[in-house]
């Protein structure tokens, strides 16, 4: 069986202008894409209503010659039949594999055309919600977009626990409640445009900076949450490289502007940044060891060192010498510091 046999016979009783019309309307021939109706009118002098009066006759026929021909409606079922078992929505270049397999030949456009002339299944443009797919119904596809509609808002209310390691758990308890299980919920999911997986495999909203990192600063930030500890910018930029978020190369100097300008990130050594909201503080060593007494109270110099370090990357040597500046911290009777009162 081939695809260039089912769409022969499909056109085989319309006239030349019928035939030349839903070629190109729907790409039929070699690796032609399909042509607009305003296009097609323009070349053959006509107006666009025209065009789509002869491509409305000429499908009535096609849809006719279709429904006599044993290898069409075989290869229609087991189409049909794969986009009913995905849920009732399947991405169109799977789709087209899977009758490729069948119907030796098969394009896009041809399958877009079969839709089209028969109804056995339906064709969906790529937009903001989904990417090109084919579906079963308007019930199926209903079905789909509101799950994945109802997951992004779940995303939206939940993004700190999705991002504590809980995506999966997250979604299985949603998919519970919608009584959705199996690889239909993935496969929903894998064709909305809405959600996306960054290089380390988090999965989230596309339009999460932690998913879809756009700008050097989102970069570095993902950079940082993800190893978890301090680095140089140096560091940082070749990471940003070596993930490989898209083709733009991070430059030392470049990560280094964005580090300085950005709030998020804390100088805590020489060259070193840390995440502000993991604890790391701005500010010389005496400042910090201001700030680590005054919200703990007395310490002890150890305990100074433990809690200061925390925040910045200083050596225990320079805390415990600031810490002896008396214009600034007492030393209590039992060892213990605190901030000198003025």
């Amino acid at each position: 069986m081939t695809i260039i046999k089912i769409i022969s016979s499909a056109l085989a009783n319309l006239n030349p202008r019928q035939q030349e019309v839903l070629n190109a309307r729907f790409g039929l021939e070699g690796e032609n894409e399909g042509e607009t109706l305003a296009a097609i009118g323009d070349r053959l002098h006509v107006t666009r209503e025209r065009i789509r009066q002869i491509e409305n006759s000429g499908m009535a026929l096609a849809k006719a010659n279709l429904a006599k021909n044993e290898e069409a409606n075989a290869l229609l079922a087991k189409v049909q039949k794969f986009i009913v078992g995905k849920g009732g929505i399947a991405g169109k270049p799977e789709t087209v594999e899977f009758a490729n397999a069948i119907a030796k030949g098969t394009r896009e456009t041809h399958l877009d055309f079969l839709a089209e002339a028969t109804g056995a299944f339906y064709s969906r443009r790529e937009d903001d919600e989904f990417v090109p797919l084919y579906y079963s119904g308007e019930k199926e596809f209903k079905t789909a977009k509101a799950f994945v509609d109802g997951w992004v808002g779940m995303l939206h209310s939940n993004r700190d626990n999705v991002f504590s390691g809980n995506y999966r758990t997250e979604l299985a308890n949603y998919s519970k409640m919608k009584g959705m299980v199996g690889p239909n919920v993935e496969n929903f999911l894998g064709l909305s445009k809405q959600i996306g997986m960054n290089p380390y495999g988090d999965t989230g909203l596309q339009e999460w900076p932690e998913i879809n990192p756009k700008t050097i600063r989102d970069k570095i930030y993902l950079v940082l949450k993800k190893k978890s500890e301090p680095l140089h910018f140096v560091d940082i930029a070749e990471h940003i490289n070596k993930v490989g978020f898209d083709s733009q190369k991070a430059l030392g100097p470049t990560v280094h502007n964005e580090l300085i300008k950005d709030g998020r990130f804390v100088l805590v050594g020489r060259g070193m940044y840390g995440l502000r909201e993991d604890g790391y503080e701005p500010g010389i060593a005496r400042e910090v060891i201001a700030k680590v007494l005054k919200e703990k109270g007395p310490l002890a110099p150890r305990e100074v060192v433990s809690q200061v370090t925390k925040q910045r990357m200083f050596k225990p040597n320079t805390i415990v010498i600031n810490l002896q500046n008396k214009n600034l911290f007492e030393r209590l009777p039992d060892g213990r510091y605190r901030v000198r009162e003025a």
